[in-house]
């Protein structure tokens, strides 16, 4: 799949958009001038490798991670609609929570993580269109990302922690001894971990079906899209979106990339 440079432009424009309504200062401002210092790389970077996994495409990021914070919300009401206690998280950590939870994979300050592969058969047998950079220390991306938070003055609760940390759920051995506590006093004190696993599961499931299912029944054509974000802010025409994202790129290489859109 590919995104268009208006797609890319609009995509970014809600992320800041959740911000803006979610967020509350004085951390809204230190997470926007985050955002901002790094929104070359994060507007464009896949939000994973590989054609299988998710969303691996420019643009790709920031796309699953809109997705999840709505999945997210849509989940927070039909978790209370159910009788789950809502009072133990609030919809602020729900957000950040969200939006933050696969920020490790941008890289370092200074490296990104995914970087466009070099071997054309891996590219063109294993669809591997980018490969993990060599020169960026090895975290997990959960540990990553709460260091990249923490080093830009982006301070985050105690339950955002524990979210942000377990958000793969028990696909990551890690999160047995917060998920898999046998003792009551052992167990989350709060539902957010799970809302938070279920909408990246949710997103990365959907993403999933919008490019793969097509193919795999004999499709050609490029899947509709029927996600709606919840956020409201316009997005700029195609020639203004594209002339805006251009001019504020300083990399050569990202602003012919995303040229040819």
């Amino acid at each position: 799949m590919n995104l268009t440079a208006e797609e890319i432009q609009q995509n970014w424009l809600h992320l800041m958009g959740f911000i803006e309504d979610h967020i509350s200062e004085p951390r809204k401002t230190a997470l926007k001038s985050f955002y901002e210092k790094y929104s070359e790389r994060l507007m464009l970077m896949p939000a994973a490798h590989k054609k299988e996994y998710h969303n691996a495409f420019p643009g790709g990021y920031v796309e699953h991670v809109n997705r999840v914070i709505t999945c997210a919300l849509h989940l927070h009401d039909l978790w209370g609609q159910m009788g789950a206690d809502l009072t133990t998280y609030t919809k602020e950590e729900l957000v950040f929570s969200a939006l933050n939870h696969d920020l490790g994979k941008m890289g370092d300050e200074t490296q990104e993580s995914y970087i466009p592969q070099t071997d054309n058969w891996r590219r063109e047998k294993l669809g591997e269109d980018y490969m993990f950079n060599t020169k960026v220390p090895f975290a997990s991306v959960p540990d990553r990302g709460l260091y990249l938070l923490q080093a830009h003055d982006v301070k985050y609760t105690f339950n955002e922690m524990v979210a942000i940390q377990t958000h793969d759920g028990l696909y990551d051995e890690a999160n047995k001894k917060y998920l898999m506590g046998y003792l009551t006093e052992q167990k989350p004190r709060t539902a957010l971990p799970y809302i938070v696993h279920q909408a990246d599961l949710m997103a990365a499931r959907i993403e999933f079906e919008r490019e793969w299912l097509p193919k795999l029944n004999g499709s050609v054509e490029e899947p509709k899209k029927k996600f709606t974000l919840e956020s409201n802010k316009k997005a700029p025409s195609k020639a203004a979106a594209q002339t805006k994202a251009l001019g504020s790129l300083k990399n050569a290489g990202l602003k012919n990339l995303l040229d040819n859109l």
